[in-house]
């Protein structure tokens, strides 16, 4: 008899929109090439804000500035193994994106950072890597928002 423990995969993303356009990532997946928001797992020792900051970087070469918690989203990804499903506990930030480094090599499996329309992200539902990144940008034109302080780091 072995003992499964079960645990959500916690995820941090960063919603940024600049003149209408948010800033996305195409990246290498197993089941192909998809699109997110620039996001990751959250690393051992790092707060929710350090992590989006780091992921953001890592994706895009951009600077990230949370500015408001845009939501905590749990999502279930279906496996084709039964009892295998994974489930993820996302924390999204909504902030802005500066100092552009053009010369930072991106994470592994990323192959662009692209700057989409709503129309854009909206056209391309098929290729997302979750129900998470049209969810994220809907609430954002909401205007959902929450404050950082709701976050506690003890």
């Amino acid at each position: 008899y072995k003992l499964m423990i079960w645990k959500p995969n916690t995820t941090v993303a960063a919603v940024i929109e600049q003149d209408g356009r948010f800033l996305l990532v195409e990246e290498q997946t197993a089941e192909g090439v998809r699109i997110n928001q620039p996001a990751g797992h959250l690393e051992n020792g790092e707060t929710l804000l350090q992590g989006v900051v780091r992921e953001t970087f890592e994706e895009t070469a951009y600077r990230f500035t949370p500015q408001a918690l845009l939501g905590v989203y749990q999502w279930r990804k279906p496996n084709s193994n039964p009892g295998k499903d994974i489930t993820y506990l996302r924390f999204a930030f909504f902030g802005s994106a500066t100092d552009h480094d053009p010369s930072q090599a991106l994470d592994q499996g990323i192959i662009r950072a692209v700057w989409m329309s709503l129309d854009e992200i909206r056209a391309s539902v098929a290729m997302h890597r979750s129900p998470q990144v049209l969810a994220c940008v809907e609430h954002y034109l909401a205007g959902q928002r929450f404050p950082l302080s709701v976050l506690i780091h003890l």
